[in-house]
């Protein structure tokens, strides 16, 4: 059974620092993608940041490029996403998925791409 789970949300003030993690157990994410998705009250969820397994791509949304990093240690199955200069709007529950197969870059946005989620985890940024 493929499991992903979040840890590492929390209340924080504007322009704090956050690192969410996602550990994987029942199969390896080495070779398939890692995605970090956040859905807001009322909002649809979106896309956030993705690393690619086999090339090492990475990819941001807009709203987040240069205040969040997306990284992986393979070794440990575990994919991490550091969060930077938060902001009231990051404020989100933030969600992890993984691919099971290699996805192209055309691909890696979309959240139906992705075989396994997690349950999610708070991150409240107060101003």
């Amino acid at each position: 059974q493929v499991q992903l789970v979040e840890s590492g949300g929390g209340l924080v003030q504007a322009g704090g620092s956050l690192r969410l993690s996602c550990a994987a157990s029942g199969r390896t994410f080495s070779r398939s993608s890692m995605g970090w998705f956040r859905q807001a009250p009322g909002k649809e969820r979106e896309f956030v940041a993705v690393v690619s397994g086999s090339t090492g791509f990475t990819d941001y949304a807009d709203s987040v490029k240069g205040r969040f990093t997306i990284s992986r240690d393979n070794a440990k199955n575990t994919g991490y996403l550091q969060m930077n200069s938060l902001k009231p709007e990051d404020t989100a529950v933030y969600y992890c998925a993984g691919s099971k197969a290699y996805l192209s870059n055309t691909f890696l946005r979309r959240m139906e791409s992705y075989d396994y989620w997690g349950q999610g985890t708070q991150v409240t940024v107060s101003s």
